[in-house]
């Protein structure tokens, strides 16, 4: 599902500021595309942290075959003996956070059906009380699965590259600097940060 804001963040962030109107109509037709139910979304961020691609990908296999015939939900997942998910190949820290997720899940401290209602600040911080959830696999999570618009992941090591390259004659800015220079896109920051990515790899990321 491609974002209803997604014509409308375009045009205005390619009106204020020339280099993001160039990277616009480079990926012109091209979306951002949410995909994945929250609870998986989630439990595949855990699964590939700090492993390649690959790894990721065969753990996430094996993960999804241990399950019943129900898939991925909290309380399947919380149902299969912690020696079973080691034999993922998950590491015994990880299984400890997808146990934490879906026992947030189950317990109804994390309210996916009241999200729409709620800030992004607020659901950040209901998804980093999380064990195994900090701020920067939020922010991914609200950009790639939630699709809000005006998400700025400043800790984000691609987005300060893309910067540094584009506005910045290579230089990196600084945090606060990088927080500055994101002012220019509001309400689209989510959308500007998108393209920067792009810039440094044209495939888009499916989270």
């Amino acid at each position: 599902m491609i974002p209803a804001y997604w014509s409308q963040a375009l045009s205005e962030l390619a009106e204020r500021d020339p280099v993001m109107a160039a990277l616009v109509e480079r990926y012109r037709g091209v979306a951002l595309v949410s995909r994945g139910e929250p609870f998986v979304t989630l439990v595949r961020s855990i699964v590939g942290q700090q492993i390649s691609v690959k790894a990721a990908d065969s753990v996430w296999m094996r993960l999804l075959a241990t399950l019943p015939a129900g898939g991925l939900t909290p309380a399947a997942l919380l149902t299969q003996p912690t020696p079973l998910l080691r034999a993922c190949g998950l590491s015994a820290r990880k299984v400890e956070y997808l146990q934490d997720l879906a026992r947030h899940f189950v317990q109804g401290r994390i309210r996916v059906g009241q999200w729409a209602t709620m800030s992004d600040a607020e659901i950040v911080a209901e998804l980093t009380a999380v064990r195994g959830v900090g701020v920067w696999t939020a922010e991914m999570f609200l950009i790639f699965n939630q699709l809000r618009p005006d998400i700025f992941p400043v800790d984000d090591i691609g987005m300060q590259k893309a910067v540094a390259r584009l506005y910045c004659d290579g230089e990196r800015p600084g945090r606060r600097a990088l927080l500055e220079h994101g002012e220019r896109w509001r309400p689209w920051r989510s959308v500007a940060t998108w393209h920067l990515w792009r810039s440094l790899d044209p495939l888009p990321v499916e989270y």
